[in-house]
């Protein structure tokens, strides 16, 4: 019968202990699949569940875009047959929201390592950089011009 303990850990891993004089990437600690753990000193241990939160919410936004993604290339419609013009720009506009999902997902991720190793290192970070920005902002252009696109295509199709 298997302990409640190897359910639990599979790995049978003991948590690494990351102290602030260390050098080494908190990630490539060893051993690689172990959970990390930080001195819970000033407010470490709220930076830590909101870096964690910003990291889900890219992770939600990724999925949201893929999702957007397969509905454009399936081109769905309830009602009626797609227009001509519909068709031919499905796949583009739906490979442009799946690299942007892509692109949204290795964004989160990057700035989530960042930020722990900064953390690990006692270096405080206020806010994200500028490459997160620019996802940010092509992603937000994305969307409006692809809600655009969609209105003139349907005005266009309702004449």
């Amino acid at each position: 019968m298997a302990s409640a303990a190897h359910v639990l850990d599979p790995l049978s891993t003991r948590a690494v202990v990351i102290d602030h004089s260390s050098t080494t990437h908190p990630f490539l600690s060893r051993p690689i699949f172990a959970p990390l753990l930080f001195p819970n000193e000033t407010s470490d241990a709220r930076d830590h569940c909101a870096n964690e939160r910003t990291f889900l919410s890219w992770l939600r936004l990724s999925i949201y875009m893929s999702v957007v993604s397969v509905a454009i290339v399936i081109s769905f419609h309830l009602k009626s047959e797609p227009t001509s013009i519909e068709r031919r720009i499905a796949l583009p506009v739906g490979l442009i929201f799946w690299f942007l999902s892509l692109a949204c997902s290795a964004s989160g991720f990057a700035n989530y390592v960042k930020t722990v190793r900064k953390y690990s290192r006692k270096q405080a970070i206020v806010q994200s950089g500028w490459k997160t920005q620019i996802v940010f902002t092509i992603v937000a252009f994305a969307i409006v011009a692809a809600c655009v696109l969609f209105l003139a295509t349907n005005a266009a199709s309702s004449r």
